[in-house]
């Protein structure tokens, strides 16, 4: 089975509008790549890093939004799975290299699937990100390495990012991930 498509098998959509979004991901597998660049909406993978002792999340400055986001990207050509392609981005997005699923037993469960608008820039028009998400955890925060010099990182407390974010979307993720810390 493609890994997206058990990965959409196994979440619940918590909401209507998460729903709508879990079934316009689900219909990109009729597609011969969902992860292609050249569609109009296609899929990515991000996670929040989270430092449960200190019950901090690690954001990341991005330049072309120009705001502070959660880390994540673009699948490389050939990769199929949310979980590796958030699991590698992240590693290379803040230098942590002990990353794992938040709580055991979650590795491979998506946190929130959402579909993210996403500006025109340069010769790239506008498009739709479908965004599967995830709760990492480190045991080394102190050990972050921005990915580039502009690509600024910074500890913050769930409720210090929530006030920092402009996305909806993501201040949602952000309450999961506080209910998720609460609950470790």
């Amino acid at each position: 089975m493609d890994p997206l498509d058990a990965t959409l098998d196994g979440y619940e959509p918590r909401d209507a509008k998460e729903a709508g979004d879990v079934r316009r991901v689900r219909d990109l597998l009729a597609r011969p790549n969902p992860w292609s660049r050249t569609e109009p909406l296609h899929v990515t993978a991000s996670a929040l890093v989270l430092h449960a002792p200190t019950k901090r999340v690690l954001l990341r400055w991005h330049d072309r939004m120009q705001q502070w986001m959660q880390v994540g990207g673009h699948g490389d050509p050939g990769e199929r799975d949310p979980w590796q392609v958030a699991l590698r981005e992240a590693r290379e997005e803040t230098g942590l290299q002990d990353l794992h699923a938040l709580a055991p037993g979650e590795q491979g469960r998506a946190a929130q699937i959402v579909i993210v608008p996403v500006p025109a820039y340069g010769d790239e028009p506008a498009h739709e990100h479908a965004d599967v998400r995830y709760l990492l955890a480190t045991s080394e925060p102190d050990a972050i390495a921005g990915e580039t010099p502009t690509a600024a990182l910074r500890w913050l407390s769930i409720d210090e990012a929530i006030s920092d974010v402009d996305e909806d979307n993501l201040k949602t993720f952000l309450v999961r991930a506080r209910q998720a810390l609460e609950g470790s």
